[in-house]
């Protein structure tokens, strides 16, 4: 299985970049690490490893991309405002500068997106911010909710980073079109953020999957089987 390590300059960011790359070709997913993760957590956690028939078989191509939640969500440090706005240049870099990347890339219109627990709100945010470019979302362990991270400060950039609070207005064609797997398990703390996003997709007649494994918690073994059984429902 082909690896690769890329770095390149986001002028959203005014920073560079890292991202790692798995497979020559095939559809393009981007997994966003965990809280306080980088680019190697998924490889060093065996999540590449797991989906390794997948690329080897030329079915998808994983993009395991750097996040900067030091910078924003976590960045106690900085003022609420700061923060989010900081995650705002982040989802600029995505939608602006990596998916066009990714799109001429792989010779798509959309991509895929996943994460594991913080990296799962991360994918689906995306998702649901910007359905025109997304087909495929996968959430494993994933909580959705955002207000935790901004000490109670609310202003537009946290509702539009909010699924719960702005999923339930939102509206458009694309939703209908996104393959949405949701997993958790029976004994994950993020089990109930799940039947809630469920719900709210529920409610607005978005078609989705909610897996549920029966066994594990909010860790990596269940992450890891979960994640080949997902990549495996790109068309």
């Amino acid at each position: 299985m082909q690896e690769q390590h890329r770095r390149f300059y986001s002028h959203h960011l005014g920073q560079d970049i890292d991202m790692l790359v798995f497979g020559t070709w095939g559809y393009p997913v981007v997994i966003f690490p965990t809280s306080g993760g980088h680019t190697n957590e998924a490889r060093d956690f065996k999540l590449i490893e797991a989906a390794r028939p997948l690329v080897e078989a030329g079915r998808v191509k994983l993009f395991c991309i750097d996040s900067i939640d030091a910078h924003s969500w976590y960045a106690k440090h900085l003022e609420p405002r700061i923060r989010v706005q900081n995650h705002v240049f982040y989802d600029q870099f995505l939608s602006e500068e990596l998916v066009p990347m990714l799109q001429r890339e792989c010779h798509v219109d959309k991509i895929g997106v996943a994460g594991c627990s913080f990296g799962g709100f991360h994918a689906l945010n995306f998702a649901f911010r910007h359905p025109n470019q997304v087909a495929h979302l996968f959430t494993m362990g994933a909580a959705f909710d955002i207000r935790q991270f901004v000490d109670g400060y609310h202003d537009d950039n946290v509702y539009y980073n909010n699924p719960p609070e702005y999923l339930p207005g939102a509206q458009s064609e694309h939703f209908q079109w996104m393959n949405i797997i949701l997993g958790t398990a029976e004994h994950d703390f993020c089990k109930e953020s799940n039947f809630q996003m469920a719900r709210i997709l529920s409610e607005k007649g978005i078609h989705y999957t909610l897996d549920v494994k029966p066994f594990g918690d909010h860790d990596w073994p269940v992450w890891r089987e979960m994640f080949p059984q997902y990549l495996s429902t790109i068309g």
